[in-house]
């Protein structure tokens, strides 16, 4: 009998073994916690044909990850050449080739069709959504979800891992009741899924329920912090509930212990520690030479991938005062922007334009950051991540508008804002 995954789907090229050894894996990897690199390691010793166990490798280190790391995830794209696979196995095949060459979209694109005929893939639903992340598609975040949910119902293994992926799409989309109940109820049925417990910090942020961000994060620490490849993330979580409620010395502590003590030069991480400091500067808070270790570390990627990672090491390097090298990665932006690509585009009409309003504002041309940001902020979501995320476009205009002396602008602004958050 053919090996088999938790929901039946076949596993072509493996033994018993190594797909029980990938079962394991895979859903540590819906956690976002454990540690599924061994087992998939072991897995692949056992059966080196073995598709899928490549597949996920791929999907776990071709993105948010430095260079090396990056290097794994094309070599195990490689070894997918010729190997035995179902359809549902060569399109997940296709998928991660298109995220190696950088077409995110047509990956998504991809995955969707994969979910629509194989809605019990949590796999497929779960890669299918970091693409949707990654480019801003707010509506499949939550809607490629939504199609598999018939086939979904309690009790089934894994269940947790499709309301922690709903409860995102949904907070993503607005609907912050229903995304709070699937994200809990998804944390009843499995403690540690950091993605459910990262998409219910989303909804508080979203409503502005600091204190309840804070204990909701910390009473479930214990589950969702050891053994996490997500923690980093959901400590920056806690940091904006204590920004927030004008704890500084906290959100201080917390950025010199579990977010950036290690200084990581994983590109996710390295996403919240650059966000995280650029607030505290529009806060006015000295942060010391918190900024020159984080450049120094956004030395070691290339520019130019992916404008989203690319806005954020223009906020470390105008924050470390390396006007060089953030003319430097301006140029080079600007180059992506007359290129071809799925990138470019975005670069050209998202990234380029906030790398230019950032490094503006670190010049104290305010007023050219006011213009830039106020161009390109209501279409920002193209370049991906959170609403969250892209908040820092918004508090970068309200506070480039004050020092321009805009105070017309500035007053408009904060007044949106407050009409934004709910009644209380």
């Amino acid at each position: 009998m053919q090996p088999a995954d938790r929901q039946g789907l076949a596993l072509s090229g493996a033994s018993a073994r190594a797909a029980e050894l990938y079962c394991e894996a895979l859903g540590a990897y819906h956690c976002y916690s454990g540690e599924p690199f061994p087992l998939l390691r072991s897995a692949l010793a056992d059966s080196p044909d073995f598709v899928m166990a490549h597949v996920l490798k791929a999907y776990m280190t071709l993105v948010g990850s430095d260079p090396k790391v990056r290097a794994m995830g094309l070599g195990a794209v490689a070894a997918t050449d010729g190997l035995a696979a179902t359809a549902r196995e060569a399109g997940h095949v296709a998928a991660i080739q298109a995220i190696a060459a950088g077409e995110f979209q047509a990956a998504g694109r991809i995955l969707e069709d994969v979910s629509i005929a194989f809605p019990h893939d949590v796999l497929a639903l779960q890669a299918g959504q970091q693409m949707d992340f990654l480019t801003g598609d707010n509506r499949m975040l939550r809607d490629r979800i939504a199609r598999a949910l018939p086939a979904w119902s309690e009790g089934m293994p894994d269940h947790h891992a499709i309301l922690g992926l709903h409860a995102f799409g949904l907070e993503e989309t607005g609907q912050y009741a229903r995304a709070e109940a699937s994200g809990r109820r998804a944390i009843e049925l499995q403690p540690r899924n950091g993605w459910a417990q990262h998409a219910v910090a989303h909804v508080l942020e979203m409503q502005d329920r600091r204190a309840e961000g804070v204990r909701w994060m910390r009473e479930n620490a214990p589950d969702w912090t050891p053994e996490s490849f997500f923690a980093i993330h959901n400590w920056w979580h806690l940091a904006l509930f204590h920004l927030g409620l004008g704890d500084i010395d906290e959100v201080l502590r917390l950025y010199d212990g579990p977010i950036y003590g290690e200084g990581s030069t994983m590109a996710f991480d390295m996403v919240d520690a650059s966000a995280l400091l650029w607030r505290l500067k529009l806060h006015n808070v000295e942060v010391g030479d918190r900024w020159a270790r984080l450049a120094d570390n956004y030395a070691l990627h290339p520019h130019g991938q992916y404008a989203f990672d690319d806005v954020h090491a223009m906020l470390a390097l105008v924050g470390a005062g390396r006007d060089a090298e953030a003319e430097t990665t301006v140029a080079t932006l600007r180059a992506v922007a007359a290129g071809t690509g799925e990138n470019t585009g975005i670069t050209r009409e998202v990234g380029l334009p906030i790398a230019e309003a950032v490094q503006a504002f670190g010049q104290g041309r305010y007023g050219v950051a006011v213009e830039r940001l106020r161009t390109v902020r209501n279409r920002a979501a193209r370049f991906g991540g959170s609403h969250a995320q892209r908040d820092i476009i918004d508090l970068t205009l309200i506070a480039a508008a004050g020092l321009a002396g805009e105070t017309d602008l500035e007053r408009a602004l904060l007044a949106e804002r407050a009409a934004a958050l709910p009644l209380t």
